[in-house]
């Protein structure tokens, strides 16, 4: 039964625009709609929020904000927005239509990926971020539903509808966004997003094309968004034993829970996958991992599938058309995967046969298989492959190597952030590799996290306190400095953190650094230059004279101001700027007898005077000025006061 015949929009015109054809998807938040531009005839995508959660401004503003954002990124791998608009509680985007399926259905249908598919499907999904990232954008919501993959091979990220500027900050008061699978561990605790968060989630994305599973699973959210907080993702090749080893640092790296251990954008990411695939052979690109499901949906007459006929992606991006195009597989496109199964080899033809007798049958099968048993043994007999050992425990790893026919080479230690003490880092070498029977193998066993007892370094000079901590593997940080009674100046107070507390190797610690014994600043402004150098220097302080004089209510000679200001705090030894008066400024006084009294105090004051009344007994009820202390035309010092007598 067609469900989209109840759906009350599709038939329907938005706007006079877009005619509604059909139902494409439904979400938490909108649903997805093919549709009709009848302007420019062509068929788009209509996402329209649900109605209910059209009365939200906070919702609808978010939804706009995808169009907005999106629409400043002009990428091939993203799904581009062409219009935004409302009619009625219908709230939509108009945007690219992508005929085809999403990873989601090809992870269904197909279970886990061979590394080279997987690769091509993350590359271009990368890229599209990278542009994003680039512009100052987060996409917070990355996962397999919001990959789209056309029939034509294309790979395109859709859904920027979580989208944040870089440096916003969302509140864990609130829900948090983004599904709980794929969530970074600082999305969780703080709700911060950065582009590290979208890395994370592919990470993630990866793990789960390699495997067929997602790393951390749970019987409820709760206990999904726990193991993002205190597991690892483990290494692909736990799940798939004969994974190259390059893939499990990718998505070590990618999903680290400490975010400054993992690359800081999609950019970086992109090119430590394209460096790590470069050191992958053909077979490790091309293993077919026991998760993969059997399928086979090459018959162009079989379009049941969700996954495309042929999905072929071109490197570099932006993607080209696949080799069913006009072009065909010469075209100068350099295929790099196809998830369809391929094609069988072509049938041989069969010559005449020579009839031969049977002795010369026998011989020639015997050096057949003499020379093909040679052969073999040279190019394969005589060597193996590294087996997994990451993150096995030493006995482990000695016990396979055993199995395998292989010494223990080397054992060495080494500090991880991100492998548990006991476990294996690294071999060499490395997993997967060719070796020869009977050779040995290196490895590097975690001793864990580094960490270091932060040294008491108060009372120290600044230089040898940086010296110690960079002896104790950390990291000098910013340098603040701080009033002290005890300390000298230039010595070191306290550090942050504190001393004695542990902490992880290479971390900066940051240093308070004594500027001296406060001292409080006397008050010299009106004093004669001489005594207000004495005073200054007998509390500790140096004096500088600025060169230009000002005008002030003080004698000219005298301190008019003074830096810092009277009453603040300095260190001892700090410098304090006097600046000398040269007088006051003489301003003529205006003439207000007989003025009334507002009147003559608007005209003193525009003068640059203040104003005193006198109103005595006989004044109480007038309002008419009959003296001024100082007489109109004369001058007195601007800023003084003139009193005025009132009658």
């Amino acid at each position: 039964m067609d469900t989209t015949l109840q759906d009350p929009l599709v038939g329907q015109v938005l706007d006079g625009r877009y005619r509604v054809e059909a139902r494409i998807a439904v979400g938490g938040m909108a649903t997805v709609y093919r549709a009709v531009d009848t302007r420019l005839d062509r068929v788009l995508a209509l996402k329209v929020m649900h109605p209910a959660l059209a009365t939200d401004a906070t919702f609808v503003d978010r939804f706009i904000r995808e169009a907005k954002s999106v629409a400043r990124l002009d990428h091939p791998n993203v799904v581009q927005v062409f219009d935004q608009g409302a009619q009625g509680a219908y709230v939509y985007l108009a945007m690219e239509y992508i005929a085809g399926c999403t990873l989601r259905d090809v992870l269904r249908e197909r279970g886990a990926l061979q590394p080279r598919a997987a690769l091509d499907i993350l590359e271009p999904v990368l890229a599209a971020l990278g542009a994003a990232h680039r512009a100052g954008f987060v996409h917070r919501d990355m996962k397999p539903e919001n990959v789209l993959i056309g029939d034509d091979g294309r790979v395109k990220v859709a859904d920027f509808g979580l989208v944040r500027a870089v440096d916003t900050v969302t509140s864990t008061t609130g829900a948090v966004l983004g599904t709980v699978s794929y969530l970074a561990p600082e999305q969780i605790e703080t709700g911060t997003a950065d582009p590290r968060v979208d890395v994370y989630a592919c990470g993630v994305v990866l793990y789960e094309m390699l495997t067929g599973a997602k790393p951390h699973e749970g019987d409820s959210p709760a206990a999904v968004l726990y193991k993002h907080l205190h597991d690892d993702v483990p290494p692909p090749s736990a799940a798939v034993p004969e994974l190259a080893y390059e893939l499990d640092e990718l998505v070590a790296a990618a999903t680290a829970r400490n975010p400054e251990v993992r690359p800081h954008d999609a950019v970086a990411l992109l090119a430590r996958i394209r460096e790590s695939r470069g050191k992958l052979s053909v077979e490790q690109l091309d293993a077919v991992p026991p998760q993969a499901l059997a399928a086979d949906h090459d018959n162009a007459e079989d379009r049941t599938s969700v996954i495309p006929r042929a999905l072929t992606i071109p490197r570099p991006l932006p993607v080209n058309e696949d080799e069913d195009g006009a072009g065909g597989p010469s075209d100068g496109v350099q295929h790099t995967s196809r998830l369809a199964s391929p094609p069988p080899d072509p049938p041989r033809r069969r010559g005449p046969r020579m009839r031969r007798g049977p002795l010369a049958v026998v011989v020639a099968v015997l050096l057949v298989l003499g020379l093909g048993t040679g052969i073999w043994y040279i190019n394969s007999g005589q060597f193996t492959k590294v087996p997994a050992l990451l993150s096995k425990t030493e006995a482990q790893a000695r016990d396979r190597l055993d199995e395998a026919g292989l010494d223990v080479g080397k054992v060495s230690h080494a500090h991880s952030d991100t492998v548990d003490r006991g476990q294996i880092i690294s071999t060499e070498p490395g997993v997967g590799d060719r070796i020869r029977k009977n050779d040995s193998v290196s490895f590097t066993v975690s001793d864990g996290p580094d960490r270091v007892k932060l040294p008491d370094l108060e009372g120290y000079r600044l230089d040898r306190a940086r010296t110690l901590l960079k002896d104790e593997g950390l990291e000098p940080g910013m340098v603040t400095k701080a009033f002290s009674e005890e300390v000298p100046t230039g010595f070191v107070v306290s550090t942050k953190p504190a001393a004695g507390t542990t902490v992880r190797g290479g971390s900066a610690v940051a240093l308070v650094v004594s500027k001296g014994r406060p001292v409080d600043v006397p008050d010299v402004t009106g004093d004669d230059l001489d005594e207000a150098r004495t005073e200054l220097s007998e509390a500790g302080l140096k004096v500088k004279v600025a060169e230009k004089r000002v005008n002030s209510e003080h004698d000219s000679g005298q301190v008019a101001r003074q830096t810092p200001e009277p009453g603040s705090e300095a260190a001892e030894g700090d410098t304090v700027t006097l600046t000398v008066s040269k007088g006051p400024q003489m301003v003529e006084v205006p003439d207000v007898v007989g003025d009334s009294v507002d009147d003559a105090k608007q005209k003193l004051e525009d003068a640059g005077f203040g104003v005193k009344e006198d109103r005595g007994l006989l004044g109480l009820f007038g309002d008419t000025v009959k003296e001024q202390s100082v007489e109109g035309g004369d001058t007195a010092p601007k800023g003084s006061s003139i009193k005025i007598t009132i009658r």
